[in-house]
């Protein structure tokens, strides 16, 4: 994700993790935390605290970030579509149907696979009773509208914020001036949460020791093995999507492997890195330089880097589906509708948030009743994953900025033939 590494390189300045960055800091705690539970059980079953803490803290974050983060997102998409018109318009309907293609293939993917097929966590939580249920549409419509806005935030009711951020953040976007001291506003907050989300995030470490000891004390090597499923099954998504993706640049007239092989710099460094942010400088260079115009690829590429992440909203979707199997706890068609709608708007909304897996994480377990430990699980193994869907963020980007060249870019570029493009 965009802002995770950046926030981990103030991490980890003491100790015996100066220097550390924060994705090894939390995997010698899952080691450390294995290790307790699986030769001292009794003492492993007792540390639940420790992860229980971390997630109260994550909760106490989720609604007033995901709420200006969300609501500003709005606000610069409806300001962006004022300025840009048609482009503006169909890049964000681009950025939402592939966004919702690949929440659809990571729910897919989980019903194939099964990666928490065998593992049994204690349940504490359950589906709320208006999507558990046989589906009563017009009730699960009429609960997105919030009757009291305060009252609703105050419940954490994820669903009806989000519809009220998006309205607020569109009527921001057309008041003009009048809009701006609160967005000025909200951007305070947000970056106020932004660094308590870093502060809460130094702990993960000691949170994730203290859940993987309980865990592997009460389930021990299945949910290993289960979570070992998971990254198997989060790349055979990816590369659902790759091959999506060089489909569609061969529909353009281009060449798959050579459009890949000339964007290979930014993907290599987003693999290795797991931030988009260090690619895009050479991202940009690179599609100028191959044909693709500067009003283009300065609109795109940026906007896209926050709001079109194509990796990300595979392995939200997947792994929140895998909780909701490891905890026996059934999705039917209501709660995967829920998936969908909030991991659609959450991924987008929190694009630039420190650790923002966990914070959409959390979003969606909240939006379906699914206990919010469960994100301490996979941070331990989240690296391993995070690499992948960063390279098919930047990817994804790739193949946006040009489709929207080709199809909506030359009103407002300079001439400019397709052919000398990048996939040419």
């Amino acid at each position: 994700m965009s802002m995770e590494s950046t926030s981990e390189k103030s991490f980890g300045t003491h100790g015996f993790f100066k220097g550390m960055p924060l994705w090894a800091q939390i995997f010698i705690g899952m080691a450390i935390g294995c290790l307790i539970g699986y030769f001292w059980p009794v003492l492993g079953a007792k540390l639940q605290p420790l992860g229980v803490a971390f997630i109260k803290a994550i909760k106490m974050i989720v609604m007033p970030l995901v709420f200006s983060a969300v609501t500003l997102g709005i606000y610069k998409m409806g300001s962006d579509i004022k300025q840009l018109g048609r482009l503006g318009l169909m890049a964000f309907a681009w950025f939402y149907l592939a966004t919702g293609i690949c929440i659809i293939l990571g729910i897919t993917l989980n019903g194939i696979f099964h990666p928490a097929a065998g593992v049994a966590l204690a349940k504490t939580g359950s589906i709320p009773t208006n999507l558990a249920t046989s589906i009563d549409w017009a009730k699960f419509f009429l609960d997105i509208i919030p009757d009291n806005i305060v009252n609703i935030v105050a419940q954490q009711k994820i669903i009806p914020t989000l519809f009220f951020a998006i309205c607020f953040g569109l009527c921001l976007a057309n008041i003009g001036e009048k809009g701006k001291p609160v967005v000025r506003v909200l951007e305070g907050i947000m970056e106020a949460m932004f660094k308590l989300t870093q502060g809460v995030v130094a702990t993960a470490p000691i949170a994730v020791a203290g859940i993987m000891a309980w865990v592997f004390a009460t389930v021990g090597w299945k949910l290993i093995w289960a979570m070992a499923k998971l990254i198997g099954t989060l790349y055979v998504g990816l590369g659902v999507i790759v091959v999506g993706f060089w489909i569609i640049v061969a529909l353009m007239g281009m060449k798959p492997i050579e459009t890949t092989k000339k964007v290979a710099e930014p993907l290599l460094l987003a693999f290795s890195t797991a931030s988009s942010e260090v690619t895009l400088p050479v991202h940009m260079k690179i599609l100028e330089a191959t044909g693709i115009p500067n009003k283009v690829v300065s609109f795109v590429l940026p906007l896209g880097y926050s709001f079109n992440l194509d990796g990300a909203a595979l392995y939200q979707s997947l792994a929140v589906c895998f909780l909701a199997e490891a905890y026996g706890i059934p999705l039917d068609s209501a709660s995967i509708v829920t998936i969908l709608v909030t991991t659609l708007i959450a991924n987008k909304g929190t694009a630039n948030v420190p650790a923002a897996s966990l914070v959409v994480l959390a979003v969606i377990l909240t939006a379906i009743g699914l206990p919010v430990e469960a994100i301490a699980i996979l941070a331990g193994v989240d690296r391993l994953m995070d690499m992948g869907r960063t390279t098919v963020n930047v990817f994804g980007n790739t193949i946006a900025a040009l489709l929207l060249y080709k199809y909506g870019g030359k009103g407002i570029a300079e001439e400019t033939d397709t052919d000398t493009a990048i996939g040419a």
